[in-house]
């Protein structure tokens, strides 16, 4: 039996003990609720009936916990609140409100899972169960993995219509009308003449109510406000440049620092501050952990001074070179590193005999590279901490600042922000720990942090490196066999071992993209292999997808073209999920697949699930004498329902973006220890001239409702490449492209 069975077995025997209340956590308290975080900051005459509503004389606050990175979750959010509670948009407030495990992911534990998405047996359902139950337990408040929409879909629409149900009942006790007689619309109670009671008078009458719970949902075809283009609640305001982020705020009493860190990520042994110190306007300069720091009245001082600054740097604590990095993940294709074989259909080893294709594939470390460079806010007291940046695990965050000021994690207030951009940047927190090393040392004075874009590369966890070597055949004009082994470090243990925690078993994100591809090759297999941990690495937008797709695609595309077969046809008769069926055709029937192209052009096809989100992308290139030009890109994605059409199209476009102007131009690479890429100029994102069209469209089947932020990104790469090759003949196995080929 494959060792999938043996881990479906395990989850079935975990999931029994959770569902019957047994040793893993108790029934009890996996189905009691978190208390509400709202009832202990109610003002005079306010009333919450979840955590996510509060409503008062003056105004309604919606509770958005997913923080807004850029990708328009906190409109999302509220969007899902308002439709149950008949809202408008500019009758609400919005916040991120405060860490709390009330706000525990609820989807999270689907995509943990070591299971196909499609699919639905028991052990899989059992499973996720188990996941879910976990992060329930931990209460963990995550923003990532596409999860922020799955997550909030049906626990907002709930919390919504709570509150909608019981403000009309507060009507009922105003009015002494019948409810079947009271109606909701645009914030208010209406009775039968039209009269309007808005909610901001109802809040001390439904303070005196136990909350309902069991209000009905609206029906889909009753819908304002989900699936319909809504105008961004924050679209005025960051077209305006009125858009308060992180980097924008300040505090009473506000000193600003910058800080040096080795970039080899070793010791800082020494270090000559004199010509620092004498610098206009600095304060103070510091030690921190590996580093120095500068404390000035604004943060150019800051940056000047701290520059200045002679420092001696211990190595790094992984190889030095980049040429070793890939000696290491080549060596790594051993039975003492098999992390796990994911997948293993058919008889692999007798269908790979007679004529084999082969082929090795290369992803490098990439950089996050948010626009907004990394910063925070921090000042210290005897009492608490009190915290000011943007970032994806708040209850974390507190834990991470308690563990360096000696205070409890209930003790640390922390504001989140709105960020710009982060694609999972910001569920570090380095820059966090290092200004509140800063602010512990200068108690009671609000600290802010900012990185230099440089510091920002240099102490960046990038996408882990990988490699793939692929084996295959064909017959009869069809793919027979695909056997893809794949090695790479675990973004997943690099990222958690330094939170201090330990991740047991496989890391799915090595993986990711290939194992769980929705293919029925009669002989599949794929493995997974752990490269011991070099330069530490975090998750990237859409992680081990984001280079699994590449592999995986761009194989198969090699195997269909040895084959005879037509890349879309031979796809499709593979498919093996209507989903992956659906989103096939959809790009198909976009891009006019089949058609006459002029001379020196090709189409490439690709289609990766990521997160649960089968998604298709056709790519149009022309072979110019000057390089290559994109010119359309058409892509469809499964999603069950699109919630949010705009931001649907926004995210799919802006991941096409992103997942071709990595593939074209973007790695980092080590010398002496040290990133050399340095700034935008060494890692360069698709320039403006260079975007294609994009044509975007949602499939819904009406299934299990997910997220887009990151599945666009990972059939972009192999689409691109598999183009190239279909408009010149020219197979492109590693990233950055353009280390191969020209681009204009």
């Amino acid at each position: 039996m494959s060792r999938a069975g043996k881990i479906a077995r395990r989850s079935f025997l975990i999931g029994s003990a959770v569902l019957a209340g047994g040793v893993a956590f108790g029934l009890y308290t996996v189905r009691r609720p978190h208390e509400n975080p709202l009832e202990a900051g109610l003002e005079p005459g306010e009333v919450t009936f979840n955590p996510w509503v509060v409503v008062g004389p003056e105004r309604i606050t919606l509770i958005t916990p997913h923080v807004d990175l850029g990708q328009g979750v906190a409109h999302m959010q509220a969007m899902l609140l308002a439709e149950e509670m008949r809202l408008e948009p500019g009758q609400f407030d919005i916040s991120f409100g405060d860490p709390s495990p009330a706000y525990w992911n609820t989807a999270m534990g689907e995509e943990a899972a070591p299971f196909l998405s499609s699919d639905q047996s028991f052990s899989a359902r059992t499973a996720r169960t188990v996941m879910g139950a976990a992060l329930k337990v931990l209460g963990m408040q995550v923003t990532g993995g596409s999860s922020s929409t799955p997550d909030s879909f049906d626990k907002l629409r709930q919390a919504g219509a709570m509150a909608r149900e019981t403000l009309r009942r507060a009507g009922e006790v105003r009015t002494s009308i019948p409810l079947d007689q009271l109606h909701c619309e645009a914030g208010a109670v209406v009775l039968v003449d039209g009269t309007r009671i808005p909610y901001t008078e109802l809040s001390a009458q439904a303070a005196l109510l136990d909350p309902v719970q069991d209000a009905p949902l609206t029906p889909r075809s009753d819908w304002r406000l989900i699936g319909q283009d809504t105008e961004r609640l924050d679209i005025l305001a960051k077209s305006t440049g009125q858009q308060v982020y992180g980097i924008d705020l300040t505090v009473d009493g506000m000193v600003h620092a910058a800080v040096r860190v080795n970039p080899r990520r070793g010791v800082l042994n020494s270090f000559d501050a004199s010509t620092a110190q004498a610098m206009r306007g600095v304060a103070r300069v510091l030690e921190v952990t590996n580093g120095v720091a500068v404390v000035a009245d604004n943060t150019w001082r800051a940056f000047q001074a701290v520059n200045a600054i002679d420092c001696d740097w211990g190595p790094s604590p992984y190889p030095a070179d980049q040429a070793v990095h890939w000696t290491e993940v080549a060596a790594s294709f051993t039975q003492d590193r098999l992390d796990r074989e994911w997948r293993h259909d058919g008889d692999v080893d007798a269908a790979l005999t007679g004529d084999v294709i082969e082929a090795e594939y290369r992803a490098p470390y990439v950089a996050h590279q948010p626009l907004e460079p990394l910063n925070a806010i921090v000042q210290v007291t005897e009492t608490g901490v009190e915290v000011w940046t943007a970032h994806q695990m708040p209850r974390f965050l507190q834990q991470q600042v308690a563990a360096v000021t000696g205070h409890d994690a209930d003790q640390v207030t922390f504001h989140n922000q709105f960020a710009g951009g982060s694609f999972g940047h910001r569920l570090e927190f380095e820059h966090v720990k290092l200004a509140t090393e800063i602010a512990l040392q200068m108690p009671g004075v609000p600290v802010k942090l900012t990185y230099q874009r440089e510091e920002d590369f240099a102490q960046d966890f990038p996408r882990q490196i990988g490699m793939a070597r692929a084996r295959g055949s064909v017959a009869n004009g069809v793919v027979a066999a695909a056997d893809i082994q794949i090695a790479a470090v675990s973004p997943t243990r690099s990222q958690m071992g330094r939170l201090g925690q330990n991740v047991p078993g496989p890391d799915s994100q090595i993986p990711a993209g290939v194992w769980n591809a929705p293919y029925a090759i009669p002989s599949y297999r794929v493995r997974a292999y752990a490269v011991p941990e070099l330069a530490p690495t975090s998750s990237w937008r859409s992680v081990g997808a984001s280079s699994g797709g590449f592999f995986g695609e761009s194989f198969l595309d090699e195997l269909i073209y040895a084959a005879g077969a037509d890349p879309l046809a031979e796809r499709l008769r593979l498919a093996n999920d209507p989903r992956a069926v659906a989103v096939l055709e959809a790009v198909g029937e976009m891009s006019g697949w089949g058609r006459s192209l002029a001379a020196n052009r090709g189409l490439g096809i690709a289609m990766v699930e990521s997160f649960g989100v089968p998604t298709a992308e056709v790519i149009e290139v022309e072979a110019t004498p000057q390089g290559i030009r994109i010119h359309d890109v058409w892509i469809a994605a499964e999603v069950g329902t699109v919630v949010d059409p705009i931001g649907f199209e926004n995210q799919v476009q802006g991941g096409v973006i992103w997942g071709l102007g990595h593939a074209i131009n973007c790695e980092i690479t080590y010398a002496d220890g040290i990133a050399e890429q340095s700034n935008y100029d060494w890692h360069e994102g698709m320039r403006i001239w260079q975007a294609p069209r994009i044509a975007v469209r949602g499939v819904e089947l009406g299934g299990t409702v997910r997220g887009i932020g990151e599945p666009p990104v990972p059939p972009a790469a192999p689409a691109l490449a598999n183009a190239i090759f279909a408009a010149t003949g020219q197979r492109l196995r590693e990233m950055p492209f353009n280390k191969f080929v020209d681009f204009v």
